[in-house]
């Protein structure tokens, strides 16, 4: 408490506060001494139980973003109702589920917040995310499409109860919206194909996960008119077929950043025919998890992905085929000079590198001085390039995929706002 009017006061924007001191006398304390405080995360994700907020009568009145970590049990009801009057201003808006908590035995599921009541205390929010809440499905969209008009980017990644249903009403009501995230969820292609998708603004879409069919990728694909970033991953009905409709129907022209991670039905050809068309443009691409695509046809498309940002290659699947990783690495140094993050996932097994190896280290460690992630499995290689970087004090660039993964969210126009905890 002291903290608050001694040292932070009027200069506190940003504040993290774990369940213990999310208290009626705290949050008191932050609205009469932080007037600027504009973001918030509230942690209730290890609570039993909620304190009093009974004699709870102010809450800060500035905040822009707000994050609320939820509890698997604990009803948020009688907290929520005493801020309902104090966030009408809020923008940006982080529910947090327990998804990675659940076990694999089935439990009864508790709706512990009311989204209904919720959306309509935040007319203002351009970006909602919910992240992995078992309870969220289509009428909890619906709820936020009603009150959102302002909407620009939805984020239900990992809500598995989401079937699709309420898209046709959401893109009717939130005409702004170009974000869509749907990462993992239970999309129907009946539902997804009844969407007005031509006369949208959506330019960001992730549907990796949701076992969508091949007719309806096509029908997705050639009516989006200005996508720029899609995840498309982990997809069986994403092929050849799909694809070469795609570029010869859709619109690619604006595309930047694709993943298509573990698409096992796409062939080598077919890839490299598209990257030919379009890798020029293209600032992230992904191609891992997919153990017919190796060193050979990464090599022949380097060349091509000169404005390349983001790469990720490789699986950690067993491959009968060794990857000559030294002059992968020298011609990703050679060509993609604003490199800044790189993902080699195949395993250390596969890896063929020499004694030699180093000058090709060196290269993309002098050239791509934007380089701030190199990831690679843990193995020989590993510490090897991790020493030589070490050496040159570049400490924190090289890591292994088991601590940190590499993907294209960082190209999204609303990666900033969907960062939470």
């Amino acid at each position: 408490m002291s903290l608050i009017n001694g040292r932070f006061g009027a200069s506190l924007r940003y504040l993290e506060l774990p369940m213990e001191l999310i208290t009626h006398t705290v949050l008191h304390e932050l609205a009469s001494k932080c007037p600027n405080l504009t973001h918030i995360l509230l942690d209730f994700s290890t609570a039993m139980q909620l304190h009093d907020f009974n004699d709870m009568q102010a809450f800060p009145t500035k905040l822009k973003n707000m994050c609320i970590c939820l509890s698997e049990v604990i009803f948020m009801e009688g907290f929520m109702r005493k801020i309902y009057n104090f966030i009408n201003g809020l923008e940006v808006l982080h529910l947090i589920g327990t998804y990675e908590k659940v076990e694999e035995e089935e439990e009864e599921i508790y709706e512990v917040i009311n989204i209904h009541k919720l959306k309509a205390a935040t007319p203002n929010l351009r970006v909602v995310n919910l992240y992995g809440i078992n309870f969220v499905d289509d009428s909890h969209i619906e709820a936020f499409s009603s009150n959102s008009i302002q909407l620009e980017c939805l984020a239900v990644n990992y809500c598995a109860k989401i079937t699709g249903s309420s898209l046709p009403a959401l893109f009717q009501r939130c005409r702004k919206l170009k974000c869509l995230l749907m990462h993992q969820t239970s999309l129907l292609s009946e539902h997804v194909m009844a969407v007005e998708w031509e006369k949208t603004q959506l330019q960001e879409l992730d549907i990796s996960a949701t076992d969508l069919s091949t007719e309806c990728l096509t029908d997705l694909l050639t009516r989006l008119t200005s996508l720029r970033w899609l995840s498309c991953g982990q997809q069986d009905g994403f092929n050849d077929s799909v694809l070469k409709t795609f570029s010869e129907q859709g619109n690619p022209r604006n595309l930047i950043a694709l993943d298509l991670d573990s698409s096992d039905n796409l062939s080598e050809d077919a890839l490299y025919k598209f990257i030919c068309k379009y890798g020029a443009q293209f600032r992230g691409l992904s191609l891992s998890g997919m153990p017919h695509i190796t060193d050979q046809l990464w090599s022949s498309v380097l060349p091509l992905l000169k404005n390349a940002r983001i790469l990720i290659m490789g699986t950690a699947d067993r491959m009968s085929t060794k990857i000559h990783v030294d002059q992968l690495v020298d011609a990703i140094a050679g060509n993609c000079s604003l490199l800044e993050r790189l993902e080699l996932r195949w395993d250390p097994e596969t890896l063929r590198f020499s004694d030699k190896g180093q000058k090709a280290i060196d290269t993309i460690r002098v050239r791509c001085l934007k380089l701030r992630c190199l990831g690679l499995t843990d193995g020989r290689y590993y510490e090897i390039v991790k020493a030589n970087f070490e050496r040159a004090d570049r400490t924190t660039v090289v890591r292994t995929t088991t601590n940190c993964r590499v993907n294209n969210c960082y190209l999204l126009n609303y990666y900033k706002e969907l960062l939470f905890n």
